[in-house]
């Protein structure tokens, strides 16, 4: 191997490499990769296409290289990933945010009165992508984040402090940590709905990397739905929405775990699959 690498040397043969391995958007892994390495954004490395490279750097990103070629995700290499604009610190602890949750998010602020302060809880936060873009984007509003997983909450507020907003977090199951007679505008919930079926073919960065708690629902993939739905309606005001985001064949089932006085609309992603329920009583 040579010893006078540039940047364009290593992000050529790295794609190349990434390829082979089947790593999909290998030339931007290797991007984002050597971009961390070296403390620059990617900008960065077109500047200085031809720069050196150094020999403690490359030891770096040979690591990288070898642990994203193992199917490591990609945002656990870095540490963050970018939700509703914003970047979130993510560990092993907690669920990569994904493109389509921010659908409940943009859903939430469409429905939100921003001249009136609210209340909002977010179920199983993990990360609190949802919680802390509602407390970013809804600055007069209170909000709540719950999650069963200590470490997990350890995250979610560190990337409530790095992006200055207040936000209560609470330990444990579902809405039992909620003080009794509390009530919010808005209860979220991206809880766990991925099938034990589904859940043994998912893609192998998935599976092998990301936390089982925060991706399987048990048995269908409802369990947890079907102990959070009954929960619920003691903690929504009048006029409230409660918003889950489903897998894309769970829309009926979930339908049918909610009273009968409850009004539901069906909200698809980009892709064009259903993803998100919005459920509210009749007249509001």
């Amino acid at each position: 191997m040579q010893d006078n690498w540039t940047i364009k040397d290593l992000l050529e043969w790295t794609t190349r490499f990434f390829t082979n391995k089947g790593i999909e958007e290998p030339r931007l892994n290797a991007e984002v990769l050597l971009a961390q390495v070296l403390d620059k954004d990617r900008v960065y490395l077109y500047v200085n296409y031809h720069a050196p490279v150094n020999r403690n750097e490359r030891e770096q990103y040979r690591e990288f290289i070898k642990r994203r070629a193992n199917h490591e995700p990609l945002a656990y290499l870095v540490g963050k990933r970018e939700f509703m604009s914003l970047d979130f610190k993510v560990t092993p602890a907690v669920l990569i945010p994904r493109p389509e949750t921010e659908l409940l998010v943009e859903t939430v602020l469409e429905l939100a009165d921003k001249e009136k302060p609210m209340a909002i809880c977010d179920v199983g936060t993990g990360s609190g992508a949802i919680a802390v873009s509602l407390a970013y984007y809804l600055p007069q509003a209170q909000v709540t984040g719950t999650d069963i997983s200590q470490s997990a909450l350890e995250v979610a507020r560190l990337n409530a402090q790095q992006h200055g907003v207040e936000v209560r977090f609470l330990e444990g199951d579902l809405l039992t940590p909620l003080p009794v007679q509390e009530q919010f505008d808005f209860i979220c919930a991206n809880l766990p709905y991925i099938s034990e079926e589904e859940y043994a073919r998912l893609d192998v960065q998935v599976r092998e990397f990301e936390p089982r708690q925060a991706l399987w629902g048990y048995g269908d993939g409802l369990e947890l739905y079907r102990r959070f739905i009954p929960q619920v309606w003691p903690y929504l005001r009048p006029g409230g929405y409660l918003l889950m985001e489903i897998g894309c064949d769970q829309a009926q089932a979930v339908a049918q775990l909610l009273p009968s006085w409850v009004k539901m609309q069906v909200e698809q992603d980009g892709a064009g699959l259903d993803r998100l329920i919005i459920a509210f009583q009749e007249g509001t």
